[in-house]
């Protein structure tokens, strides 16, 4: 098995990755509960082209990139292929289960779909190592590494580094594996069309971030996603990403910053009309979304005061 292994095929769902050159690996992401998983999960844990050691596990950590359903869903199914995995190789003289840790960027507010899976895992006593204080997650912090299983005892940079993401979700993380120079980005940069966002500011400040952190020296190469094939110019894509914010930005401010059509104030509704004329009527709805979101950084930022209004009728000045 090569350093990293894409389990669920590319637009067919979630894409999940082990590293490490054997076992015991690190799984980024689970998926999404799909009764198919498991059966890849499995095969690409037993490859016989791959070197396996009967006295580790087969996985010693698990990473959750973020909050999702897609993401995080096929966590209790993996932990419990684990167990069974680890019976099925047990002898008398073998070592006892050894459960993976599981971590996860701290998310400060609930939310329902990761709740369910944590109340699972609850049930699953003996199927996940608790952390320290008897959680089931332990907590991942930004520049964290953790380390990745390798056959050369000298290999310092076998890590993954763990790059607080926020913008997709709060808790979103990316991840740096120096040997590969592959940059595993989850839903924050995607191998095909562009991604969703909760928060904006945030969002754009880690594409800003994901570019600086290539030019400053750690040359990342393959941008491995979440969903879509893997882009071998990470640093082209996430430049693409980022420019592509920064043009809708200011396409945004200049329409702002000139008269509203008369008899009206701009509103989001207004913009999209304008912005979006030359694209079809029935994509506006979701555009208003986008511009909304837009909107929402430029009055965090203080260029943009709400006059009232709600939803695609909140009215807009530009007040520079």
């Amino acid at each position: 098995m090569t350093s990293i292994s894409v389990l669920i095929q590319c637009g067919a769902g979630t894409n999940t990755y082990l590293v490490g050159e054997h076992n015991p690996y690190i799984l980024i992401d689970t998926g999404e509960g799909r009764e198919t998983y498991t059966a890849y999960l499995e095969e690409a844990l037993l490859d016989p082209t791959s070197t396996i050691h009967p006295d580790k596990p087969y996985i010693s950590d698990i990473i959750l990139t973020h909050k999702h359903h897609d993401h995080v869903l096929g966590l209790p199914t993996v932990v419990k292929l684990l167990h069974q995995l680890s019976e099925d190789k047990a002898t008398p003289d073998g070592p006892l289960f050894e459960p993976p840790r599981l971590h996860k960027f701290p998310l400060h507010a609930p939310y329902a779909k990761l709740q369910t899976v944590i109340d699972m895992l609850k049930a699953m006593p003996g199927t996940y190592a608790s952390s320290a204080s008897g959680d089931v997650f332990h907590d991942l912090s930004h520049n964290q590494t953790l380390p990745v299983t390798t056959s050369s005892p000298d290999a310092t940079n076998a890590v993954l580094q763990i790059l607080h993401a926020p913008g997709h979700t709060a808790d979103s993380i990316a991840l740096y594996y120096p040997v590969d120079r592959a940059l595993f980005t989850a839903d924050t940069v995607l191998g095909h069309g562009s991604a969703v966002f909760e928060d904006l500011g945030p969002y754009m400040r880690t594409l800003k971030s994901l570019v600086d952190f290539s030019e400053d020296g750690e040359k990342y190469g393959t941008v491995h996603p979440g969903h879509g094939h893997p882009v071998e110019d990470g640093l082209k894509q996430v430049k693409m990403y980022l420019q592509h914010r920064v043009a809708r930005e200011e396409q945004i401010v200049e329409q702002l910053k000139t008269q509203p059509p008369t008899g009206h104030t701009w509103t989001t509704w207004t913009l999209v009309t304008k912005i979006y004329a030359e694209y079809p009527r029935e994509l506006w709805d979701s555009a208003a979304s986008n511009v909304e979101l837009h909107i929402r950084k430029l009055e965090g930022d203080g260029s943009v005061e709400c006059l009232g209004g709600d939803g695609k009728h909140t009215q807009w000045e530009w007040v520079g």
